[in-house]
């Protein structure tokens, strides 16, 4: 496992440095999300991805809660939760600060890593720490100015087939994030994991592509004066590794894991590897 830098890599930001980061309202009620809560000790919330649900975790769960309290939501309409009316990245980020009773780590991965990525922006006081997996600033790929995403049309292809079928635009999209040398056992355990509580709702995949479309954090990042760490695969073919590099130089505290041969699911395509790299990250500072 690489890691950029070793030690935490303290920055200034990029150009001049940015304006402070001010204390925002606190976050509007969100829908109220189904949450798993486990364990005891400091607060983690885990945020999981587009179109999964918070079981995708049970790993991860399996290994902090002798340690940690851990806070598993579903985001709406996906898992256990309803769907929201308004489908948008502040109402996800809401929702899930609702869930959080103290300050936590909050470990996103993919679109679970925007969600924690804008509740640091919106609430800083309410976030410690992010880990952030296999996340981007911007899913999308721009003209010149960024290679490192996927090609519009293909988000473009994915909402106009979720229209007409929910579960086989899911099962292949999954076939897109088993990226790793262990691509067969990766799919086994996702195709497990994919309709474990029913497919998600059908307005809320709709509401997220949409974000994921539209979103683009760049600009931000270097407001956030947190510790971050970004954990990431060199095989992703969702968010290329150069994205996480970028995120790397751009945020004023941050550090790079990256995972050789790993994915867009390094927590399951590599678990050994991705629990020591979280458990010696929140172990600092006395998390």
């Amino acid at each position: 496992m690489d890691s950029k830098p070793a030690a935490r890599n303290s920055k200034s930001g990029i150009g001049n440095s940015p304006p402070a980061v001010r204390t925002a309202p606190p976050p509007p009620r969100g829908l109220r999300l189904y949450t798993q809560i486990e364990g005891a000790g400091p607060d983690v919330v885990l945020i999981h991805g587009w179109g999964w649900h918070g079981g995708i975790w049970a790993g991860l769960v399996d290994q902090l809660a002798a340690r940690y309290r851990l806070t598993v939501p579903d985001l709406p309409g996906h898992g256990r939760s309803k769907t929201s009316p308004r489908y948008e990245l502040d109402e996800l980020a809401a929702s899930v600060a609702e869930t959080v009773t103290a300050p936590a780590v909050w470990l996103g991965w993919s679109l679970g890593g925007l969600v924690a990525l804008t509740a640091a922006l919106r609430w800083p006081e309410r976030v410690q720490k992010l880990i952030l997996v296999s996340a981007t600033p911007r899913f999308v790929r721009g003209n010149t100015d960024w290679p490192w995403g996927m090609d519009e049309a293909v988000l473009r292809e994915f909402h106009h087939n979720l229209k007409r079928d929910v579960r086989g635009t899911l099962q292949r999209f999954l076939l897109l994030q088993a990226d790793s040398k262990k691509r067969l056992r990766l799919i086994k355990i996702l195709r497990r994991e994919l309709f474990r509580f029913g497919p998600p709702d059908r307005g809320a995949l709709l509401g997220g592509l949409e974000i994921l479309q539209n979103t683009d954090l760049r600009g931000a990042l270097a407001r956030i004066r947190l510790p971050v760490m970004l954990v990431h695969g060199d095989q992703d073919m969702l968010t290329p590794h150069q994205a996480a590099e970028f995120m790397a130089d751009a945020l004023p505290d941050a550090r790079l894991e990256r995972l050789p041969g790993a994915g867009h699911v390094p927590f399951l395509s590599h678990p050994q590897r991705f629990i020591k790299a979280v458990l010696a990250f929140l172990a600092e500072d006395n998390i």
